[in-house]
């Protein structure tokens, strides 16, 4: 059983930067991906808010920060954490579906999932029409009719992306206005997008596809049919929490992890950072967040040492 100082699990921005100062404090460090380094961070298509930069994709910040974080941790992607077992204070089994690893000190940078309207049609068009990735599946309606639902940045954002690359946009936010950031709504503006206010999904209707989606007013109490070809779903996230769930860390009403300051769980040995404690969800915050939970780690591994 391979042990280390530190495993992080996550590589989204939380999960690379805990993994660059662990490293560069000397921890022997690894980092477990149930997908490809980086997660949702792939999916930005552009931020003007991360400092250094006026214009960046997430794939890019990925690339750069990964390859940084390589020269100091290693990196395991495509294997999944199935379970954690506190042995004592600062001695954790690491279990994945590949192998079995023995840690000090662990960091849980799992960030979050897609939420669900739970419409029906939702579940049956999965794949078919309904979507919740503009950035990764948007491509597939190159001059298509495309709704996004949502009111949020990912889903301003997504809108945004569908419109360069040609397809035939249109928005449902179940409020009167939108909560994206202002910028955002500012380019919004000046695009041809259709805005369905105070709309939500009744229905998701189709065949084989999607071909239509019924909305429902919620001022007025209409319910409107319109032709579609797909519709991608951005309102908002739940914590991926399964594996704190597992060991009874303590979370908040909504699944969020809690932390102190330095980023400590409730279990002794176990760190958090990224979307999945809460809190304001934005790449730069992740990364101090992730940055700080490391720093705590390796303080707390001095201490006992």
């Amino acid at each position: 059983m391979d042990e280390y100082d530190v495993i992080i699990i996550g590589s989204g921005p939380a999960g690379l930067t805990a993994g660059i100062y662990a490293g560069r404090q000397g921890l022997k460090t690894l980092i477990l991906e149930k997908q490809l380094a980086g997660g949702a961070g792939l999916m930005v298509p552009n931020m003007e808010n991360y400092p250094g930069f006026e214009l960046v994709s997430g794939k890019v910040l990925i690339d750069y920060t990964k390859k940084q974080a390589l020269k100091y941790a290693k990196i395991n992607e495509m294997e999944e954490v199935k379970k954690l077992e506190i042995i004592s204070d600062h001695e954790i089994k690491v279990s994945s579906q590949k192998a079995e690893y023995k840690a000090k000190s662990v960091i849980l940078c799992t960030g979050t999932t897609h939420r669900k309207l739970n419409a029906p049609g939702e579940k049956e068009f999965l794949g078919r029409g309904v979507f919740y990735c503009a950035v990764c599946d948007g491509p597939l309606f190159m001059g298509k009719r495309i709704l996004i639902v949502g009111g949020g940045n990912t889903a301003i954002q997504g809108a945004l992306y569908l419109d360069t690359i040609g397809s035939y946009t249109a928005v449902a936010h179940r409020r009167d206005e939108l909560r994206a950031e202002k910028y955002l709504q500012e380019k919004l503006k000046e695009k041809d997008i259709a805005m369905f206010w105070d709309s939500v999904i009744d229905e998701i209707k189709g065949d084989m596809f999607v071909k239509s989606v019924v909305l429902l007013n919620k001022k007025t109490n209409e319910k409107n049919e319109y032709p579609i070809d797909g519709i991608f779903i951005a309102v908002g996230d739940i914590p991926s929490n399964g594996i704190a769930k597992d060991i009874r860390l303590e979370t908040d009403k909504n699944g969020y992890i809690i932390t102190d300051k330095s980023q400590k769980t409730s279990i002794q040995g176990i760190y958090s950072a990224g979307d999945v404690t809460g809190g304001v969800n934005q790449w730069v915050v992740a990364c101090g967040e992730g940055a700080v939970a490391a720093l705590s780690a390796y303080d707390d591994l001095m201490r006992i040492s």
